[in-house]
């Protein structure tokens, strides 16, 4: 496996946010000619990129215009769901090799198209509502837009009263005028990272997702591997899901809910996790999951490797106290700490960080490995302790 080191490749990545970081790193280490658009003039991952392009990854046509521009010869878009629709798309507009269809990219950002596909499959899921009224739902329920990733416009519903206004909610932030009703499924909740080749599922790790209570419901302060659950069931059901969603090539990120049911799919996207979930498989398995994606991404042979566990991993999210961000400290001495393999803030200062505040749970992340995943955690805790975040009141918390 490896992209060949006689010609120097140009890939485009949609992102360079703290989603983007650990693929954009693993693009340069492997030499690659990366270009990397993202709004955000100061986002993190243009570190790596050797073309800086101000470009949303939402935005479908001026990124056309620049894969044309910079003849990339491949185009990703992980961590981030929106746009895998998008880098399918290009990659059909100009012959690239892709992972995925145009279709089931599609199919795979959209959470309403999505649910309605599981249900035709006998997919094991939540019941699930599309609607703009408040009449007849369920409570307790989540609500959320049908077309948006992680909180934005996401809501836990445990008193009715709370309900119109979730729901009111969910629809300003969804693209499509509607909300996304879901019966709320209780249990551990786990994440099944894998990788498929020509329709063949490999499950690669399944982590805990160690979350808050409301009001930071859902929000992940923590990936560990492995789980302390049986996730048999929960492999299965993300397998039925990639299945059912028709992907046969490229990365999943499946949230399973294990419920006195069974596992129940909360949602499938096509694409590499976010929250450092490749860099917990490379230390978990010693599988570069990022490099298995950056071949696929650029039409190389893909080979999905037998892993060697280790004892435990995991990735701790740093979460300041509310307000301005104004300084950081103690992020070399974290660095340096036992078991820590990686740790980066990349939140700047004048960040607002509170709980109407796009990305308010992550301002950086520490990765650990250790004899187990308790001690995994241990160690990333200790070490998160040396970090510390200076911030000042806000006048108002408004999106950065």
């Amino acid at each position: 496996m490896g992209i060949s080191a006689t010609k120097r490749h140009r890939l485009l990545v949609l992102g360079a946010g703290p989603a983007q970081l650990g693929l954009l790193r693993a693009a340069r280490d492997r030499g690659l000619y990366v270009v990397a658009c993202d709004r955000d003039a100061q986002a993190p991952g243009f570190e790596y990129a050797d073309r800086r392009a101000i470009v949303s990854a939402e935005d479908e046509p001026a990124i056309g215009k620049l894969a044309e521009a910079e003849h990339v010869e491949g185009v990703i878009a992980p961590g981030i769901d929106w746009p895998v629709a998008i880098a399918a798309r290009i990659a059909d507009r100009f012959k690239l090799p892709h992972p995925i269809t145009p279709e089931t990219a599609s199919l795979c950002v959209s959470k309403q198209r999505q649910r309605e596909r599981l249900a035709e499959r006998g997919v094991p899921q939540p019941g699930w509502w599309i609607t703009t009224e408040t009449e007849g739902l369920p409570v307790p329920c989540v609500v959320k837009p049908p077309d948006r990733q992680g909180q934005k416009g996401l809501s836990l519903v445990r008193d009715s009263a709370e309900l119109g206004q979730a729901v009111e909610l969910a629809i300003a932030e969804s693209r499509a005028g509607c909300a996304l009703v879901e019966e709320l499924v209780e249990g551990p909740e786990v994440t099944v990272n894998a990788f498929s080749t020509d329709g063949v599922f490999h499950p690669l790790t399944v982590t805990d997702r160690l979350t808050a209570e409301p009001p930071a419901f859902g929000v992940a302060l923590a990936h560990a591997w492995p789980s302390e659950h049986d996730v048999t069931d929960a492999v299965e059901a993300a397998r039925a899901a990639a299945e059912a969603l028709g992907v046969e090539n490229g990365a999943t990120y499946t949230q399973v809910r294990l419920s006195a049911d069974g596992a129940q799919v909360m949602e499938l996207a096509a694409r590499l996790g976010g929250g450092h979930d490749a860099e917990v498989c490379r230390e978990a398995l010693g599988i570069d999951l990022n490099g298995i994606a950056l071949d696929a991404a650029l039409g190389e042979p893909v080979t999905v490797p037998e892993g060697e566990p280790t004892g435990g991993a995991c990735v701790r999210f740093l979460v300041p106290p509310e307000g301005e961000l104004t300084a950081v400290s103690g992020v070399e001495e974290a660095r340096a700490a036992d078991g820590v393999v990686g740790a980066q803030v990349y939140r700047r200062p004048g960040w607002v960080f509170g709980p109407f505040v796009r990305g308010a749970d992550r301002a950086g992340f520490v990765l650990a490995r250790g004899d187990s995943r308790d001690d995994a955690l241990a160690k990333a805790d200790r070490a998160a302790e040396s970090i510390r975040f200076e911030t000042a009141h806000a006048e108002a918390l408004v999106e950065t």
